[in-house]
Parts: C-alpha cells; structure tokens; sequence
C-alpha cells in the first residue's frame, strides 16, 4: 500500500512515536494573544494567585496553574504573568500562566554557601528592607551583610529597618553602616512607621530578616488588613518561630506601592554572587579595581590595589572595610550569623 503523502511542511512539525501511534505535533507555541496580564502575589502548593487588572475598578484575584509549555521555568511572588482559561476570578475558577515576562530583578540565595543551586524568592522588586531588631533577639550584623550584598548582587535599593527600639538604642549599629551609606529607618513597638512608609511609597519593598525580628507586626501597620500572624521570641534560644510560611505581595493602601513578606531566614547563602557584582555598588571604588587591581582579584588578598587606592585619597578607608566585611562575608569567612 502506498504511503500516504504528508500535508504539512517537515520544518513545522515532529513525529513523537507512542503506543496509539505516531502523530505529528507542531514546533510552534501558540501566541496566546488573548492572553491576560496579571501580578503573581502568593504561590501555595502548585497554585498561583494572581491579581489581574491591577489599580482598576475591575481588579480581581484569580487562582491559576503554571501550563506545562513553561516546562521548568519558575514562577514567583512578583513575577508579572501572562494567563489563559477562565480568568473571571469566580470560586471554582481556574486559569493557566503561559508566559513569566522578563524581569527586572531577581532576589537570590542559596541554601549555604556551597549549594550550587540557587533559588529567587522574589522577583521585580527595587527596594530591599533588611529588617533587624535592636534587641529580643540581638542583631546579628553578619545576616545584615549578607542581605546587602544579595541586594547589590539584584540591582536593588537597600534599606535598614530596625526595630524594637524601645529595647535597645540603635546608635552603635547606625554607625556600624554609615560607611556604606545605606539608609535606615528606627521603629518601635506601638511607635509610628511613618518614616518607614515614606520609604515604601511608589514602590515594591521586599521584607527579608529573621524570626522574630517584627516584619509581620510592621506588615500588620502598613496593611491594617493583612491579618499576618505575630510570633514571640524564644527565651531560650533567643530565636523567633517561623509564622510566614511562604512569601506573599500586598498592596499599600490607596495602591501607593507595594510590600512583600517572607518567611523568617536562618541562612543567607551567596554562592551565586559574583565579588564584581558586590564591588560595584561602591563606585569609589570601582575605579579603583579597575585601574589598580590585577585580573581576578577578590580584593581580599594583599596584592589588591585597592589599598593603594585609598593611600592615595581617592576613597575612605572604612568604605574599603566595609567593602571587605562585605565580600568576607560572602566567603563565609565572616562572624557566625
């Protein structure tokens, strides 16, 4: 019998043999022109809640599903998404996320320091709020560290929130960061945030510190309604408990910015994080590893040009520790956290 000819062009399709036979499948991906644009602001379990029609009359949260032509791509609190299917929002409703738009940062860590793996927590964020409590439990500036420079390693703005400063006077940490210009703001419990909100407005502010440190107490003040659960510290180990299990977006009130909480992090790991990208936050410094230092300099070591650099004026010795603090603890050479 002879073979019957084929209809449709060799360069458009392949032929995946299976147990009903072989049937030819299209290269190409749909457009999905029709498709929806929405904001990714929870992720539980395989399921995604997207908020579609943002800063309209017509917002509405609808629960969707990654398709599975994204393959591995992940998709994250922040991501801005592309959905299909039924996207009205109703109770049984169900839509598929068939494209993640690109984004324009990526806030990464790893497990330890040497898991290769790296993970993005959030995405399209500009700001990052290091969140540290002046005491219950007692700061720990190696977390602060490392969080700054996964700020600088995302192209992010930091900020230094710490709070409790009912407990405890803040002005020997705020020196400990002045060389490094970040800027900062001081709460206390039951105290105004106003100064915080000035912070946040217009913008998505990422949340990042330990358990117990106050990000759901701010959270609850900034979003009277977010209903975020509070933990108390641990007497014994000085640690807080875990109350934020997965990451979540929420919209400022009158939609002038937004914020987004994390879990509590006991480890910060930066093996992604290359020490250029680190040092180029420091431009004062920057010229001068490009002009002094030899190829693949870490800065770390003695050969670094970037003491002379220094000697000669150019920058400020405690921006030049800072800097150093900053990449050991990259390394992990820094104090435990």
């Amino acid at each position: 019998m002879a073979r019957r000819a084929r209809d449709y062009d060799e360069d458009d399709v392949r032929v995946r043999p299976g147990r009903r036979g072989s049937r030819p499948r299209t290269r190409r991906r749909p457009a999905h022109e029709d498709a929806v644009g929405a904001l990714v602001t929870a992720v539980d379990r395989g399921r995604y809640r997207c908020l579609v029609g943002e800063g309209t009359p017509g917002a509405r949260a609808v629960t969707a599903m990654r398709a599975r032509e994204l393959g591995r791509k992940g998709v994250v609190v922040g991501d801005r998404v592309a959905l299909v299917g039924d996207t009205s929002g109703g109770p049984d409703s169900l839509a598929r996320i068939v494209r993640v738009e690109p984004r324009s940062s990526s806030l990464r860590r790893t497990a330890d320091d040497s898991d290769p793996f790296e993970r993005i927590i959030v995405a399209n964020a500009g700001q990052l709020v290091i969140v540290t409590a002046l005491a219950d439990p007692e700061p720990r500036p190696r977390m602060i560290d490392r969080c700054l420079v996964a700020a600088y390693d995302a192209g992010m703005e930091p900020l230094l929130c710490l709070t409790k400063a009912d407990l405890a006077p803040p002005d020997a940490l705020v020196a400990a960061y002045a060389p490094l210009g970040v800027p900062y703001v001081v709460t206390a419990r039951g105290g105004d945030t106003a100064a915080l909100r000035g912070h946040l407005s217009g913008r998505t502010s990422v949340l990042v510190g330990h358990s117990g440190v106050g990000k759901s107490t701010l959270v609850n003040a900034l979003v009277p309604d977010a209903e975020r659960a509070v933990s108390r510290v641990n007497a014994v180990t000085g640690r807080g408990r875990h109350t934020s299990s997965s990451a979540i977006a929420l919209e400022l009130p009158d939609g002038d910015g937004w914020i987004i909480d994390t879990p509590g992090v006991r480890s910060f790991g930066l093996a992604h994080v290359e020490p250029e990208h680190v040092i180029g936050a420091f431009e004062d410094l920057a010229e001068g590893a490009a002009e002094r230092c030899p190829p693949h300099c870490d800065h770390l070591q003695e050969s670094c040009g970037l003491d002379g650099w220094v000697a000669d004026g150019h920058a400020s010795r405690a921006r030049l520790d800072s800097l150093r603090r900053l990449l050991a603890s990259r390394e992990g050479e820094a104090e435990p956290v």
